[in-house]
């Protein structure tokens, strides 16, 4: 596996922990309180929503775009969503941005289940079917979108929702063994990791993307190959890491305590 591939697995792999860690928020919740058939059942009927959406969007992006519009296109939506992920992080790293709390979220859905009234359609607990299958829906999006901008232009759709569904099971996994809402993830530091992988990779098939202005329409090709992913990761890094220490609020002077006086016999 080539550099570039890996940092493609991981970055589908990261993205989709991380969601998948919120979803299954939600999900817990609703189950313990509506009911597992309910909760289970939102939760496929979003999967596979998810998988069509997947099918379909990758299929008409290759059949309607050339390969350098492809990349102009999709990397500078990577890039711009990159740099959400980045603003995101970075203010929280910076303390000016409360950190995501995944037990207080658990316990707004857990209020939010206990107080809804009781409707059953087809069966199911339709509140907790409805909760489940939007939240997993509209994480599953953010992973969707990640996975066939990554797949497409790194022309490796496989290795990409590989790296999807491996992270969606590791936090299945650890969520049904702890059976309570994973809140010791570093979320906001693997959220950070990710927006510098989204930004270097968006800025790296955007460039390459500018061929499409050229007569030929070729895609442009960037000095060193591959190996200007480490740069332009470096570049990212460091303005983030600038940005956090720039943004962060100074520390409170230490109080002294009142100057002890001399006495003169």
């Amino acid at each position: 596996m080539t550099s570039s591939q890996l940092a493609l697995a991981a970055s589908t792999f990261l993205a989709a922990a991380v969601e998948f860690v919120e979803a299954f928020t939600i999900v817990l919740a609703m189950g313990l309180t509506r009911g597992w058939r309910s909760a289970v059942a939102g939760t496929v009927a979003a999967l596979a929503v998810l998988a069509a959406v997947t099918a379909l969007a990758g299929y008409a992006l290759i059949e309607w775009f050339p390969e350098s519009l492809l990349q102009l296109i999709v990397g500078t939506l990577l890039l711009v969503f990159g740099l959400q992920w980045l603003r995101k992080a970075i203010l929280r790293s910076a303390g000016l941005k409360p950190l995501h709390d995944e037990e207080a979220t658990f316990r707004e859905e857990t209020e939010a289940a206990l107080g809804a009234s009781s409707q059953r359609r087809a069966g199911l607990d339709w509140f907790g079917f409805v909760v489940c299958f939007k939240g997993v829906l509209l994480e599953g999006l953010e992973i969707v979108f990640i996975v066939i901008t990554f797949g497409l232009n790194a022309d490796d759709m496989g290795l990409a929702i590989g790296g999807a569904v491996v992270g969606g099971v590791v936090v299945l996994a650890a969520g049904i063994a702890l059976h309570r809402p994973l809140s010791r993830v570093p979320e906001n530091t693997i959220k950070l990791v990710v927006g510098l992988l989204l930004a270097t990779f968006g800025t790296f098939w955007a460039v390459e993307g500018l061929g499409v202005f050229h007569d030929a329409s070729e895609s442009l090709r960037w000095a060193g190959g591959d190996l200007a992913l480490v740069a332009i990761l470096g570049a990212w890094s460091a303005l983030a890491w600038g940005a956090i220490h720039l943004l962060r609020p100074p520390l409170p002077p230490a109080h002294s305590g009142p100057r002890a006086t001399e006495h003169v016999a």
